[in-house]
This record gives structure tokens, sequence and C-alpha cells, in this order.
């Protein structure tokens, strides 16, 4: 991946860096040469997630190929039992399992759930294996906290997909996307466990993972080679006042998934949150709405979330 695919913001000085903070020099500076060794790993294509298990990356790679074909997913799925057993579920849950007749073989699971579920579901499967691994010992609290709230994300995503129908976003996607929205606070951290450092300011961890991780997420989601619109929505998913386009996209519903995953059950405060913001507004999200869409989807997110492993 070329170096000015990096964001802007992944290209500021520490001087910068330093004034958006009411940090120290010292431990911004710190923070800033971090950040840019990881800059330089991204711009040259290196995205090395240590205890990453294989089997994620090998399901990702065999769906980025549109010559695969199902058995060749379920042979790959298939040699990681747990794996296989989370997919079984996820197709076996009320979300998607309409019917009630319960699916015993991976093969048929596979072809009722998508690609994009399978995906989803081996991120999902990769964030808790990277979350217990003891390499990463004394951050599993962080690591937790981005599985569950990827997991969130990710249900939210799909039923707002599904909800705003005039968006015509496909769920599975915006599922996926919202399962990938984190990849850069789970980067930044599997990074940072070698920096102990930055762990001494609380603060400063905080904010290198708030302000870094939308631009880290979209040049990881480039160099995996993942649609365009899907890494845009990663970068863009803080950004619920962009004006254009005039019919709602994959970064809003992202944006508002990511707000909704914040307030949970707390419609005044989302309605806040939300209120004369253009995502909003194209998605058409209305006091009245926001809190139809909240009730009316309980069921459903906390089914995905619950398939998807949070």
């Amino acid at each position: 991946m070329a170096a000015d695919a990096m964001t802007p913001r992944l290209r500021m000085t520490s001087a910068q860096l330093q004034k958006s903070s009411n940090m120290p020099p010292a431990p911004y500076e710190t923070a800033f040469d971090f950040i840019r060794g990881l800059a330089g790993e991204l711009s040259e294509g290196k995205v090395d997630l240590p205890s990453f298990p294989e089997v994620a990356v090998r399901v990702r790679r065999i769906l980025s190929d549109p010559k695969s074909s199902v058995d060749q997913v379920v042979r790959v799925v298939g040699s990681e039992p747990a794996l296989a057993a989370r997919l079984m579920r996820i197709a076996n849950s009320a979300s998607l399992n309409r019917s009630g007749k319960v699916i015993t073989e991976l093969r048929t699971a596979i072809s009722r759930i998508g690609y994009n579920m399978v995906r989803s579901a081996s991120i999902s499967f990769a964030m808790a294996q990277i979350r217990n691994s003891n390499k990463l010992a004394g951050i599993e609290h962080h690591l937790q906290e981005v599985w569950q709230r990827s997991t969130r994300v990710a249900a939210f995503s799909y039923v707002l997909a599904k909800a705003c129908t005039r968006s015509r976003i496909n769920p599975d996607e915006a599922m996926l996307t919202g399962m990938m929205h984190s990849i850069g606070k789970l980067y930044i951290l599997t990074r940072v466990a070698a920096h102990p450092e930055l762990f001494a300011n609380p603060a400063m961890l905080t904010e290198i993972l708030e302000q870094w991780h939308p631009s880290i997420g979209k040049a990881i989601l480039e160099n995996w080679e993942f649609p365009e619109a899907m890494a845009q929505a990663v970068g863009e998913q803080e950004e619920l006042d962009r004006t254009e386009p005039e019919i709602a996209d994959l970064s809003d519903i992202i944006a508002v998934a990511v707000s909704m995953s914040k307030h949970g059950e707390d419609v005044p405060a989302l309605v806040a949150d939300l209120e004369d913001l253009p995502a909003a507004r194209r998605l058409e999200l209305t006091e009245l709405r926001i809190a139809g869409v909240l009730k009316d989807s309980a069921t459903e997110v906390s089914a995905l979330s619950d398939a998807l492993g949070a």
C-alpha cells in the first residue's frame, strides 16, 4: 500500500500532536514516535497482528479469491473446530434461522449465512483468540472492550442497514464493516504491549487509541484489499457531520452504529448525539424512529451479538 494512502492525520507532526492535547512534551514525543512507526509499517504493507489465528488469515485469503468454492471454504473453516462451531451457532441463531429448522452441516450453514458473515465470524474469533494470548498479558481489558464493542457495532450496523432500506446497503456487508471498525485499535494495542512507557499514562494511551484508530483501520482494510467503501467507512466512522452524499451510504451506517453502541438504550442521549446531523437525516432517523429501531431490533441485536461471540 502506498504511503499516501494514509490519511493526513497519520502524517501530523509531533508539535501538531502535542497541540491537540494537554500532555507534556516528553511523553508526547514518545507517542509520536510510536505512531510514526506504525505509519511506516502500514505504508510498507506490513500488517502483522500477533496471535492472529492462522485460520482467520486463511479465511480472509480464500474469500478474497473470486474463484474459491464453498467446498474450499468449508475445508478451511472446518480445520478450526471452534470457528466451525461459531458459524453453526450463527446459522441456527434466531436472527438468521426464521424457520427454526436446525442446521447440522457446516456446508449448509456457510451457504445460509453467506461469505460476509463468515468473514465477520472469523474476525470475531480472531479477536477472542488475541484477547486470550499470553503474549499480550496486561492489556486484556482493552482487548475485551474492543472485542465487545466490535460485535455490538456489527450487530447495530446489520440492523440499521435492514431498517433503512432506502440506502440499499447490504446488511451483511454493513455487519462485516462494523466488525472491522475497531481493527485499528486492535493493531495499536498489539503494538503498544511492547511499549510499557505508554501504559504509564492512561490518558495518552486513550488518546492514541481514539485519535488514530480510524485512520489506521482504514489503512489495514486497504492493505487487506477490502472493498473501498468498507475501508472508507472505517476511516469516516466518526464523521456524522459529512454533508455528502445525498443518500445514506455505508459510512453513515457505521457512524450511527458506533454512536448507538456508545449509548445503548439511552434514547434521549442518542437523539442528542445525532440531532441535526447529516448522517442521521440521510438515514431518516427521527427521535420516534430511533426509539422504534432500538425497540424493534433489541432481540435481533442481542442474537447477533451472542452469535458473533460478544
